[in-house]
């Protein structure tokens, strides 16, 4: 022990044995102190916890607790603590019990001295490996919590790319200080103005403007569990609790204010596979590629849906006039470049808004009827199952079910 000796108890109810274990050896050639003695076991007990001792001789046969009771207390309040069973012929089968008690070594009386130095000296070879490796460990520690940030954005860009087995990723979550179960959402923030603007700056500039961005994302998901990192189209968040809809609406109004950016929430009810967040990383991608080729007025256009798909009286014309173009042109826009019509759009949006909805939440079907835009029941249902194939009751039932499954 480089600035203080290590601590000795010597516990036996015989005065002569205890002063001649403590008179027969060089403590100070060993490092080591005998700090206190003790003449029962409770005594023992109190003292090697009061100076939190590093090594215990302890007598079997002791008054009050037996030294077998001394051992599982001392050992329970100071794990590290070595311990050396003194015993006579007749105790022996009792050193043998303590052997699953972790004991370093025993002593039959009366002790010798040569073979007493030897087991001391091997304890505390052993008291310093194990405060080496304390201290090995605390510097990992220390270093990973200074990078740990780092780390999990290396984590996350691995295991969207890919690159990591779902045994990988299993034995990193607790490492990372992550919940150890599939993550319930996958989120992405970008925009094709982000890309175009991106592209523009040089590296410096670029860097610092990602790390702001990142820095806002961190505080902005602060009391979540997630992970994140960015990408050449925006930043990608993989959440471990389902995000409240609110708050994502909060967050992306925010994000359109400060940066024109948009959030764009990818769900998937998975609870064992963690190699679904790739293939959703991978839709992501083709989906912001597909956002750069269109126009300006359609991307806008498809953000006034985006927010206003849940307002009955939402239409084409509506749109048109918001963005102050012709609904005939508009609507030849939505065919050359999406491939489908407003209506197609607008429904496609709002059954997805009700999938989220039917498997988050357990609000009536005539609730969720309202909170997408639909004026009855019926007409919701009658174009969930044109969408799905399936009626808004039996999607719910199906996700119940397979739920059920998994947990068993």
């Amino acid at each position: 022990m480089s600035n203080s000796l290590w601590k000795v108890l010597i516990a036996d109810d015989e005065p002569i044995i205890r002063e001649g274990i403590r008179s027969s050896i060089n403590w100070e050639h060993l490092q080591m102190k005998v700090i206190d003695e003790a003449e029962d076991g409770e005594e023992a007990i109190e003292r090697a916890i009061l100076h939190s001792i590093d090594i215990l001789l302890v007598d079997i046969n002791m008054p009050i607790a037996n030294g077998l009771k001394v051992i599982k207390r001392v050992k329970a309040e100071l794990p590290d603590c070595q311990v050396v069973i003194i015993t006579g012929y007749d105790e022996f089968k009792y050193a043998q019990e303590a052997v699953r008690l972790h004991v370093s070594d025993y002593l039959l009386k009366p002790v010798e001295p040569d073979l007493l130095v030897e087991i001391l000296t091997n304890m505390r070879e052993e008291l310093v490996r194990i405060k080496d490796q304390k201290r090995l460990w605390n510097t990992t520690t220390e270093q990973i919590t200074k990078n740990l940030a780092t780390l999990k954005t290396e984590f996350c860009r691995e295991w969207v790319l890919g690159k990591l087995s779902n045994e990988e990723v299993l034995s990193q979550l607790p490492f990372l200080h992550l919940p150890s179960y599939s993550p319930k959402q996958f989120l992405a923030i970008a925009s094709s103005e982000y890309i175009e603007s991106r592209n523009l700056m040089n590296e410096r500039d670029k860097e610092a403007f990602q790390k702001k961005i990142m820095n806002q994302i961190s505080a902005l998901f602060l009391d979540y569990d997630i992970l994140s990192f960015h990408d050449d189209m925006g930043i990608i968040i993989i959440a471990f609790q389902v995000i409240p809809q609110k708050f994502t609406e909060k967050v992306e109004e925010h994000l359109q204010k400060e940066w024109n950016m948009y959030l764009s929430i990818y769900r998937k009810n998975n609870e064992k596979d963690f190699s679904h967040i790739s293939l959703l990383y991978k839709q992501y991608r083709e989906q912001i590629q597909s956002e750069i080729n269109i126009s300006p007025i359609v991307r806008r256009a498809k953000n006034i849906l985006e927010h206003q798909y849940a307002d009955p009286t939402i239409s084409l014309e509506k749109v048109a006039l918001e963005l102050q173009v012709s609904s005939v042109y508009l609507s030849r826009l939505f065919k050359q470049e999406l491939g489908m019509n407003f209506v197609q759009l607008l429904t496609r949006k709002r059954i997805k808004q009700a999938m989220y909805l039917l498997q988050s939440t357990d609000s009536p079907i005539v609730t969720i009827s309202e909170q997408i835009g639909y004026d009855t029941q019926h007409y919701f249902s009658t174009a969930f199952k044109k969408a799905t194939g399936i009626s808004p009751n039996k999607y719910r039932r199906n996700l119940i079910q397979q739920m059920e499954e998994t947990k068993c």
